[in-house]
């Protein structure tokens, strides 16, 4: 039972719904929408959110109306706002929108980085670090995104120690902390623990945040089994936005709703109100045309109607 000793008392949440979630979504969605969305988010709660990215509308088209989003958007006090810059020309348009963070990217699969991004692991992050040191000289901090930590769709299995090669070269650009994903959502809490206890090797605790997909039904598993180890910083996305695009028809993010409600239940403190969260992921989804994909918000919704 020691293992519970650690739990940490408060969680902060980031919800990548706007960026993440409804990237790869075929219907667009309008900007007047996603605007929406955010505003919701902080009306529940929420702390950090990722809004948008800045990458090629011809690449992502969903991620067109990035600048006005991001102009539209009437922030609280307190909020973090970060958007994705895959090279300096997305962090120059970036700029424009005063973005709290910016995230880059990398994969801790050779595989995938190369089917990805045309070039290896040690080139792609080698691209980021004038984009790292802009964000770093403007005041902006920049967190780091591991893709593939325990699995990949190319090359099975991911070793820890590809994990801790990955977050030193992060950590030799200067990004300030890391995200520990697990895209494919293969994960099971002990290979979840490896890959974060090899981030470990190069950031503090409070600098890793863990990012679990729910393709297989571990995600919220993975998130006691990284809770255990001391980590306190998550991503999810409300309503389960994001598929994933790698397990055809398989969800993809773990829903903020399912994560809050376990965390409530445990009696770590989110600061988010499950109704607000709730009726944000109808809302979103209403958008899209079809039903949150949260256990706890169907569930909830369906108690409000009885």
């Amino acid at each position: 039972m020691t293992a519970t000793m650690n739990l940490p008392t408060r969680v902060k949440i980031i919800d990548v719904g706007p960026r993440d979630g409804l990237q790869n979504e075929k219907q667009p969605v309008p900007a007047a929408a996603k605007i929406e969305l955010v505003h919701r988010l902080q009306d529940a709660g929420l702390k950090e959110i990722e809004v948008t990215s800045y990458v090629s509308p011809k690449w992502v088209p969903q991620m067109a109306d990035n600048a006005e989003v991001m102009a539209g958007i009437q922030r609280q006090p307190g909020v973090r706002f970060s958007v994705l810059t895959p090279n300096l020309k997305g962090f120059e348009a970036a700029l424009a929108g005063q973005p709290d963070e910016i995230v880059v990217f990398g994969a801790a699969s050779e595989a995938f980085s190369q089917k990805n991004i045309n070039c290896s692991i040690a080139e792609s992050i080698e691209r980021f670090a004038p984009v790292v040191e802009a964000a770093r000289a403007q005041g902006i901090a920049v967190r780091g995104a591991m893709s593939c930590t325990v699995g990949c769709p190319y090359e099975g299995d991911i070793a820890p120690e590809k994990v801790a090669y990955l977050a030193g070269l992060m950590k030799g650009i200067g990004v300030q902390r890391v995200d520990v994903a697990d895209t494919i959502g293969v994960g099971t809490p002990r290979k979840v623990r490896a890959a974060i206890e090899a981030a470990l090797r190069h950031y503090g605790i409070d600098d890793i945040s863990g990012h679990f997909h729910d393709t297989y039904g571990q995600a919220l598993a993975n998130t006691l089994a990284a809770l255990e180890l001391g980590v306190w910083n998550f991503q999810s996305s409300v309503a389960g936005l994001g598929g994933c695009p790698y397990a055809k028809g398989a969800t993809g993010n773990v829903a903020t709703e399912d994560v809050v409600f376990m965390l409530r239940g445990m009696g770590i403190d989110t600061g988010i109100d499950l109704d607000k969260l709730i009726d944000a992921g109808v809302f979103i989804s209403q958008q899209l045309g079809r039903e949150p994909n949260s256990r706890v918000s169907k569930a909830v919704r369906l108690k409000r109607a009885g």
